[in-house]
């Protein structure tokens, strides 16, 4: 009798195994990581980087239509970054808020407009909601194939006209565009809940004359109505994240690895992130984490890495009081002696996380760039670390 019922448990293990093995073979290969990187990270329901860049792109080509610019996020089902783009003007609140929007609609598994409902119906609700980590605003979708999660998308940055335009609007037919029709459809929109006492004291106005002017060639950062809406004529435009991000991709790529990349503005905002199949949580965090202290020390990461190598009691200092980041990979964006931004890359790159950002930067700006200059070997030279 035991036998017979250890051969049936075995039976039944095998049968769910073979369960999971069609569950993940349910998703088509060209949606999700597949083959060794899926090996890699033992998931093969996972968002690919061509199906984040292809949704990201869709919705950034419908919004340029509109008229509008929009942040979005793109996430795996384990609520990593895989791709993320912010249309040249974008501010603070709509590059946060559609990361927020995707997190929402991941830990739910459904549109983080649902939530927005519930508050609209009733507003006690929110508190709650916001201890739970969920944000209450529309613009967050799952995305679905066959049945399985394999990341969500989250899109903030633009005034709603429902029902013909939304950040969620733009969401829904990016997904429309390139997983089909089988995208669930939008959710009801309910009527704003009004404030029955609302106040009477006049709201300030804060809008400067004049654009922001820059000395650099305008393909290097925003300029016209993008300058103007964040006051600043000297950040890194989006179109020129993009060239440095594929170039690094491609050259990774050459080199039979992988990369993870962060581009960041002169406030530290995302400007442009990428996550090549494959990378893992620690790939991904290091290339925003050398990204941020390339931008705070205005220095490659690699002369601290280096500094350290040399002298390692500084290290203390610059991980407690500074929170630097000290392995190489991260680029302040100079151009023509001007900073514009600032770029991180981990993950090896094939040859070397700085190395992929330095072919990068190459492709994007040329000669206009400032670049590390390596001393010969058995030179000494170079800043000391801060003490």
């Amino acid at each position: 009798m035991n036998g017979r019922i250890a051969n049936f448990r075995c039976a039944a293990a095998a049968a769910m195994l073979l369960g999971g093995a069609a569950l993940a073979q349910n998703v088509p290969e060209q949606f999700v990581v597949s083959g060794k990187a899926a090996e890699k990270i033992q998931d093969f329901t996972t968002v690919n980087l061509a199906t984040a860049e292809r949704i990201a792109g869709a919705c950034e080509q419908a919004a340029a239509g509109q008229g509008v610019g929009i942040s979005i996020m793109v996430l795996d089902n384990d609520g990593n970054h895989v791709y993320m783009d912010r249309m040249d003007g974008q501010g603070y609140l709509n590059i946060v808020t559609a990361e927020m929007k995707a997190r929402t609609a991941l830990m739910d598994r459904a549109p983080s407009k649902l939530r927005m409902n519930q508050v609209i119906e009733d507003p006690t609700r929110e508190l709650q909601l916001i201890q739970l980590g969920l944000f209450t605003n529309s613009g967050g979708l799952p995305i679905v194939v066959n049945k399985q999660l394999i990341g969500a998308v989250g899109v903030g940055g633009s005034a709603p006209r429902v029902p013909v335009w939304s950040d969620e609007i733009c969401a829904h037919q990016a997904l429309v565009q390139v997983i089909g029709t089988a995208v669930a459809p939008l959710v009801e929109d309910l009527p704003p809940r009004r404030n029955p006492n609302p106040g009477t004291a006049p709201v300030p106005r804060f809008a400067a004359t004049t654009t922001p002017k820059s000395s650099l060639p305008p393909e290097f950062v925003v300029g016209g109505k993008g300058a103007a809406a964040v006051f600043d004529g000297n950040q890194i435009s989006l179109a020129a994240a993009q060239k440095i991000a594929r170039t690094c991709r491609n050259w990774a790529a050459s080199k039979g690895g992988a990369m993870s990349l962060y581009i960041l503005d002169t406030a530290g905002e995302l400007v442009h992130m990428e996550r090549m199949d494959g990378q893992v949580y620690n790939n991904i965090r290091t290339a925003l984490l050398k990204a941020q202290t390339a931008l705070k020390t205005r220095q490659p990461t690699s002369i601290r890495a280096v500094q350290l190598k040399n002298d390692p009691d500084g290290l203390p200092r610059q991980l407690a009081y500074f929170n630097f980041f000290t392995n190489a990979g991260g680029i302040p964006i100079v151009v023509d002696g001007q900073m514009i931004g600032a770029v991180g890359v981990g993950g090896g790159a094939g040859g070397g996380d700085e190395a992929c950002a330095i072919e990068g930067l190459q492709a994007a700006f040329g000669d206009h760039v400032t670049l590390p200059v390596y001393p010969a070997p058995g030179a000494r030279g170079g800043q000391g670390a801060a003490r």
